[in-house]
């Protein structure tokens, strides 16, 4: 499986990249934009083809999810520890029949150990990140964790094969889509490159 994480800042014509990766065979996009508020999260929905919003998982107000036809939530770290790891109603009111909760982790152990029944979990920095300046990758060996881990940090081509051969069932990617001249073309390219290595 390939994520691709959001742009933090919204980028010139992203909506109408973003209609093309889908096209492209782009499966889950993580609608991850910490500035924006509800109002605006619902202004950026509205401006993707609604085939395409059971492809989106969002990360901050989740109850987006009973408005729009989503893939699923996802949890920052801190929130999973807030309102999940604490015993919580928080799923009242949410209609999450058939959709998917993902959670982002940053120790292999944090993941091993959580008992909350994730569909995936994000696992970062593998590599340093391309997006990130002065975020370090620790090279996160995960053959041994039975979950469905999906590496993130500074994953390309060049670093692809490596991360399945660390024992990664799914790969993230932001920068190495988003800050490249053509994202469309470099999705692509990461795509062909994932699917090689994983069909071998």
């Amino acid at each position: 499986m390939i994520v691709l994480i959001a742009p933090e800042k919204d980028i010139p014509n992203e909506i109408e990249i973003l209609q093309q990766l889908f096209k492209e065979g782009l499966d889950y996009y993580h609608f991850r934009k910490p500035d924006k508020n509800y109002e605006e999260h619902v202004a950026y929905l509205s401006q993707i083809d609604e085939k395409y919003h059971n492809r989106i998982v969002t990360h901050y107000f989740h109850e987006l999810i009973n408005e729009f036809n989503l893939k699923g939530i996802h949890f920052q770290e801190q929130k999973r520890i807030d309102v999940l790891e604490n015993g919580s109603e928080y799923f009242i009111g949410l209609n999450m029949i058939g959709k998917t909760m993902s959670s982002s982790f940053h120790e292999p152990s944090a993941s091993a150990n959580c008992d909350i029944e994730f569909d995936y979990h994000l696992l970062s920095p593998v590599f340093s990140s391309i997006s990130k300046k002065g975020y370090e990758g620790r090279g996160f060996d995960v053959n041994h964790i039975d979950k469905t881990i999906v590496g993130m940090g500074g994953i390309n081509t060049e670093t692809i094969q490596k991360t399945v051969a660390l024992g990664f069932q799914g790969i993230g990617v932001l920068g190495g889509v988003w800050n490249t001249e053509n994202p469309v073309e470099s999705f692509k390219n990461i795509k062909r490159h994932y699917e090689e290595c994983t069909t071998k």
